[in-house]
């Protein structure tokens, strides 16, 4: 052993081949109780290995969470938490961590997703192949880390038809929130045949790695890159969005690594995604960037375990939300920042599956119950509390329980300064953030760690008084209003906004933000200012925003949707607007959902 760890220390360095799957949450594997599922392989490599049961990812879909994974810095610090935004971020400051596994001798190679969301830099720039992985040349470029991504569980081997399934409908467990009914029962058993793809390709990949001999001297990483994949789990912060499955299998020379005595040991710890870049940089003996926000948490120099695991949610594709998340091993906090917004906003990609056309077609026949529909209702409550040991599904909201007053302050407490330390971006909207960049000429990154230019704690005091929903708070929010800083407007307007009737005193006021220079403040006043009767007034300052290019034409678009019935008149406006990629497709979804003729929109629907 003497001489295996002297041979490790001075000269022979571990490989490392990092198997990631895309879209599934932990309940999708037999390893982590799932009795319907057919995972031989990732059930065998748990039994070889050491199986982590409260990993985490900070992101519940794919760009954000590899944005986090290549830096080590949590995407909602730099400003790319946003769906395909690719913002850019200080290259000259942060580095990738291939970078520095290469500095250390490492062949770096990614087979062969990137997606990292970032601006200013090539996704490949940093590997020395980002193509399909080749075993013979990862035999002759040792020492190397070889990312392997399986596609087979991604979220779009879920669409399409679900009949003829290899697994049984019948026999599937739907969670909690799904109703019980045939096309859900079917995609859950799609979608369990995609995850034993997925886990074959696991196995083959395994299967190569022995064949070569290079399993003795090679770590085995397996993970997915966030939850998913059926409706309300990827894009969402419960546990369906961010539990991930993580297993480590660490060749018994290198069991100075072990986190266990033995492998097949279950690790309790708590582990975040933005843990791993600087967990692989260390055990490896690489050179570690201090830009890195994330804890070491396998082998020698293993960091103290953090009592929390911190996640977040943007923008995704079309649909505006604005979430963050505090995990404990039993406790899920949430807090909204937009509770306007319903959680099953529809959204193109992920109306594409037959379980969520089905749900919403239940919800909108009247058959379903007070869990299966609230999924299509804006957000009854700002904040939720869930107990994960006894309510997995997160159902039961606790946050109004007596019972649990204390670990809600303390989670909130705690969520409330990790968006100090880690200078969240996300408390201005997405296109005022992007603005004042722009307008400052620097990067979001660097912009958020400027108190001139982001008054972070202005932002969180005011967003956390406009979340109580408080009247007693009126008078603040008329100071806000008046402010030089579009951050306190916006969050004083919305502030306003969740008051609704009782912001009545304020009217005058808040009708004249309605020329605000602030796009995103603007347009959440004219949506105040429908709900306060002034409709037609609303209305034509979201038309002539519209028409007139706002630099906030996606909100709109969603502030039209979440309207309902009142925005109709406006609709018509939009079918000669220029567009881009996701502004067409909220346009082109509203134009559908009140049967607007749109000749461009039904000559593609026809190719």
């Amino acid at each position: 052993l003497h001489v295996l760890l002297f041979a490790y220390a001075f000269g022979e360095k571990p490989n490392i081949l990092w198997l990631t799957s895309e879209d599934n949450n932990v309940t999708w594997l037999g390893c982590y109780g799932n009795e319907n599922a057919s995972t031989p392989n990732i059930d065998n490599l748990a039994k070889e290995g050491f199986q982590y049961m409260n990993a985490f990812a900070n992101a519940p879909v794919c760009a954000p969470s590899r944005s986090t994974w290549i830096t080590g810095i949590n995407a909602i610090s730099m400003g790319t938490q946003h769906m395909r935004s690719r913002y850019e971020i200080p290259h000259s400051i942060i580095k990738y961590y291939p970078d520095a596994l290469k500095k250390n001798g490492y062949y770096c190679a990614n087979s062969r997703k990137t997606d990292f969301n970032i601006g200013g830099r090539e996704d490949s720039d940093c590997w020395d192949s980002s193509t399909a992985h080749k075993w013979e040349t990862l035999k002759n470029n040792q020492p190397f880390f070889q990312v392997i991504n399986i596609a087979h569980s991604h979220e779009s081997r879920a669409q399409g038809s679900v009949e003829n399934t290899k697994h049984d409908p019948a026999k599937t467990k739907l969670r909690k929130y799904h109703p019980d009914i045939p096309d859900i029962r079917k995609n859950y058993a799609k979608y369990h045949d995609s995850v034993s793809n997925m886990d074959n390709a696991i196995g083959l990949a395994l299967a190569e790695l022995e064949k070569l001999g290079l399993a003795e001297n090679t770590i085995v990483i397996y993970c997915s890159d966030h939850g998913g994949v059926l409706p309300r789990s990827k894009r969402f912060l419960f546990d369906s969005g961010i539990h991930c499955p993580l297993i480590i299998k660490i060749p018994e020379k290198l069991k100075h690594l072990y986190p266990a005595d033995q492998p097949g040991t279950k690790i309790d710890r708590l582990v975040s995604f933005v843990d791993m870049p600087k967990t692989w940089l260390s055990i490896t003996n690489s050179e570690i960037p201090s830009t890195m926000q994330g804890k070491v948490f396998l082998g020698e120099n293993t960091e103290t375990e953090q009592d929390y695991h911190f996640a977040f949610r943007g923008r995704m594709d079309e649909r505006n939300d604005n979430q963050r998340a505090v995990r404990d091993k039993q406790f899920l906090y949430i807090r909204n920042y937009m509770p306007y917004a319903p959680w099953g906003q529809h959204l193109d990609y992920l109306w594409k599956m037959k379980a969520t056309q089905a749900w919403e077609a239940h919800t909108k026949a009247g058959k379903g119950n007070v869990i299966t529909d609230l999924f299509f209702s804006p957000k009854p409550y700002t904040e939720e509390l869930y107990d994960t040991k006894n309510d997995p599904d997160n159902i039961n909201n606790l946050i109004n329980s007596p019972e649990h007053v204390e670990v809600i302050k303390r989670m909130s407490i705690a969520l409330t300064g990790w968006q100090k330390e880690i200078h969240d971006s996300g408390l201005l909207p997405e296109a005022d953030l992007v603005k004042r960049a722009a307008d400052n000429n620097t990067t979001i990154y660097e912009l958020v760690r400027n108190r001139d230019l982001y008054d972070i704690n202005a932002y969180l005091e005011m967003s956390d008084l406009a979340l109580q929903k408080n009247p007693i708070n009126l008078p603040r929010f008329i100071n806000a209003l008046k402010s030089s800083d579009a951050g306190v407007r916006y969050w004083g307007i919305v502030g306003c906004f969740l008051l609704d009737q009782s912001s009545l005193p304020a009217k005058e006021l808040i009708t004249s933000l309605l020329k605000d220079d602030s796009h995103e403040v603007k347009a959440m006043t004219a949506w105040l200012t429908i709900n306060l009767g002034e409709t037609q007034l609303g209305l034509d300052t979201l038309s002539d925003m519209l028409t007139g290019g706002s630099y906030a034409t996606l909100k709109i678009l969603n502030i039209l949707d979440w309207l309902g019935d009142a925005a109709k008149p406006t609709l018509y406006l939009m079918k000669s607007i220029k567009l881009q990629k996701y502004e067409e497709r909220m346009r082109n979804n509203l134009l559908t959902k009140y049967n607007i003729p749109n000749t461009v929109y039904e000559k593609k629907k026809k190719k």
